[in-house]
């Protein structure tokens, strides 16, 4: 089975991109499941429910979080209501959401998809290790196929979530800095890994926003709102290849589609 893994979208050029461009993608690439992050779908900060049903109908699978899940408190309901959206599994308990979610693929198998935050440069959550072995514990044990999103700035930190996962998981990708890696590779025991899948929305920015905006800020320290962008918009994941019957990975690409090529995909629709 193939699965596609979207990097952080970013405001509504980002939900457009993905809405536009999943279903060709699913065709082309024959994909079982497709995974995206989208905690900076709205505004470049946070996710409604309107946009969750959204990416949804686009034919998103599964969505995971970071840490700018509670920025909008409407979220609240959809995160413990629906089963094809996770919180960072090592929130507190109390946090509403859910700490894995069980989907199913396009040939009716389950799969488990987990996120996990960071906590290198990043604000202060629980142990990242202690939380991914306490889900793996949980989960069915016919349930081979386990995706993984970790949301970290470090990537140390995500080589060491990479490894830790080794044979234990599908694959351990990483969001957040929105700028896509090119280690991607398949470990020892199966698990395959990318430090960052990257973004899906504006680049020509800084991190999916203005330009202009951010540098005033930077240089002069003078307050802006740092809105998104809007050009050069591309999608950015990875797609990896995995056995259904051992969960293993046999084969990982970077993927990217830029704006030129939304027509040809769309047409496949």
């Amino acid at each position: 089975m193939r699965i596609l893994h979207i990097g952080d979208i970013v405001g509504k050029v980002g939900r457009d991109i993905v809405r536009d461009v999943v279903p060709g993608l699913r065709e082309k690439y024959n994909l079982s499941l497709v995974v995206a992050n989208a905690e900076n779908a709205c505004g470049g900060s946070g996710l409604t429910p309107a946009a969750h049903r959204e990416l949804i109908d686009a034919h998103v699978d599964c969505i995971t979080m970071g840490d700018h899940i509670y920025r909008r408190k409407e979220l609240n309901k959809t995160l413990e209501s629906q089963p094809n959206i996770v919180k960072p599994a090592n929130y507190p308990a109390a946090a509403p959401g859910k700490d894995y979610a069980i989907v199913q693929s396009k040939e009716g198998l389950r799969v488990a998809v987990i996120s996990v935050m960071g906590r290198v440069f990043m604000r202060p959550v629980d142990c990242p290790w202690t939380a991914i072995d306490r889900v793996l514990s949980q989960l069915p044990a016919d349930i081979k196929v386990r995706c993984v999103d970790f949301h970290a700035e470090a990537t140390s930190d995500k080589q060491l979530m990479g490894r830790h996962l080794d044979g234990r998981v599908s694959y351990c990708l990483g969001t957040h800095t929105h700028v896509a890696t090119a280690d991607e590779q398949i470990y020892p025991r199966g698990t395959a890994f990318m430090c960052d899948v990257g973004m899906t929305g504006p680049h020509e920015s800084i991190i999916g926003r203005r330009i202009d905006r951010v540098l005033e800020t930077t240089v002069s320290f003078r307050p802006t709102l740092f809105d998104v962008a809007k050009d050069d918009v591309r999608l950015n994941g990875a797609i990896v290849d995995v056995d259904p019957q051992t969960g293993k990975a046999s084969a990982i690409e970077r993927l990217q589609v830029r704006e030129h090529e939304i027509k040809e995909l769309k047409v496949q629709r």
